[in-house]
């Protein structure tokens, strides 16, 4: 493989064999080396032990288990979407064919256009803006297809300020890149790449933290048809499609089916339906200070963000990192326990266990240790009022000491008393 694998395209599934994420993609990533095989596609799909073959893997840049990766020529490009069958076998189709894809007819566009919700064109001849184009669409195939065409083959409805030109197509509708105002042309796709109302989901949240725009989500339940349900979405989907022109540089829209995994992005409890506002750059959100009754209420509350009276709550700082590891700790113990409350005790009361041996045994010591140091104490002390007396030397010297201290006179007489007694 590594000798020959530039001779071919390959879409490889680097995995580990202990992986569960990696048993769970087996059975699709079977599925989908039998479906591109019957259509007769020139990729060709494997897999490899990532951890029998690490040299290779570390190549590549694995890092994590399962990585699915199309190697074309000297280029490794990375899949990062759902893993699901259809979508790794339209990103290993759209990747594998041409970087860009010419349009030849105004029957061409229409087909693709009923296909594809977002499309970026280039019109135009040989230009600066062609070759930077070329160059962003080798960096983001990865997530979307890009098109050439003749001014020609567009729609009528279509009209272009100046050529050359580069557009995308979506929502019914066309934007111009305009390089004064939208900036660098990698990031004005990366930011457009998305439909302006979306279904979000935790992996789709995380692809829009790349494009820099905020991201407003009526937070409902699908399953609920109630009046509220339905209509903060009807708003949400309104003001994405009333005031795109007005919104669609700043804004991605969308609603999100329950609360659970925004309450964790949060780490609030928030109450559904509702409508909450996300700066995914900071980590910083947006709630309304008011019921949102009606699309001018909405349009009121972006607004108020986008010229800064809007509250910020949340973001990146010292004490949110804190907040976020105390809430990620007793999520895990929490959702441990409510799992497995047999694997909980024994994976926290063990631990807890030997560190309370560990606690009762420093303490026992150091109270053995009391006793014997007051013990100690006692027998010194008993020792010194066992020699108060002195030994018989230092009494015969006490003695001898008084009896310097007598006069003359007095050793004379205490003499002639002792001669007396002999």
């Amino acid at each position: 493989f590594k000798e020959n694998r530039k001779d071919d395209i390959w879409l490889v599934d680097f995995y580990a064999p202990w992986c569960g994420h990696c048993k769970k993609l087996e059975p699709v990533w079977n599925e989908v080396g039998i479906e591109m095989r019957n259509m007769g596609s020139p990729v060709k799909v494997g897999k490899m032990d990532a951890t029998s073959f690490s040299s290779i893997a570390s190549e590549f840049g694995v890092r994590g288990y399962p990585t699915i990766k199309l190697l074309k020529g000297d280029l490794a490009y990375n899949y990062r979407g759902p893993r699901t069958k259809d979508d790794i076998i339209e990103f290993a189709n759209r990747v594998a064919g041409p970087l860009i894809r010419p349009l030849p007819s105004q029957h061409m566009f229409e087909h693709v256009q009923k296909r594809h919700r977002v499309l970026f064109v280039y019109v135009g001849g040989e230009s600066p803006l062609k070759e930077k184009y070329i160059e962003v669409a080798s960096e983001l195939i990865v997530y979307t297809y890009f098109f050439s065409a003749s001014e020609d083959v567009l729609p009528e409805y279509v009209t272009l300020p100046e050529l050359p030109a580069v557009m995308v197509f979506k929502d019914g509708t066309y934007f111009v890149y305009d390089e004064y105002e939208d900036g660098d042309l990698s990031s004005w796709i990366n930011r457009e790449r998305f439909q302006g109302y979306l279904h979000v989901d935790g992996f789709t949240l995380y692809e829009l933290g790349d494009t820099g725009k905020l991201v407003a989500i009526a937070v409902i339940d699908d399953k609920n048809s109630s009046v509220e349900h339905t209509r903060l979405k009807s708003i949400i989907q309104e003001v994405a499609r009333d005031y795109r022109d007005h919104f669609h540089r700043d804004f991605q829209f969308g609603h999100m089916d329950g609360n659970d995994y925004i309450n964790s992005l949060l780490m609030d409890d928030l109450t559904i339906p509702t409508i909450v506002v996300l700066n995914t750059s900071n980590q910083q959100y947006f709630l309304p200070d008011k019921h949102i009754e009606s699309t001018e209420d909405m349009v009121q509350f972006i607004n108020n963000i986008l010229d800064g009276t809007a509250e910020a709550q949340g973001g990146d700082g010292l004490l949110q990192r804190i907040k976020r590891i105390i809430y990620d700790a007793k999520s895990t113990i929490f959702s441990v326990f409510k799992s497995s409350p047999l694997l909980g005790c024994f994976l926290f009361g063990l631990p807890l266990g030997v560190i309370s041996i560990m606690c009762y045994g420093i303490c026992t010591a150091d109270t053995e240790g009391e006793v014997f140091e007051h013990e100690g104490a006692k027998k010194e002390s008993g020792d010194r009022e066992l020699t108060d007396e002195g030994s018989e030397e230092e009494q015969e010297e006490e003695k001898n000491g008084k009896y310097t201290e007598l006069s003359d006179g007095e050793l004379k007489q205490k003499d002639i008393m002792e001669k007396k007694k002999d």
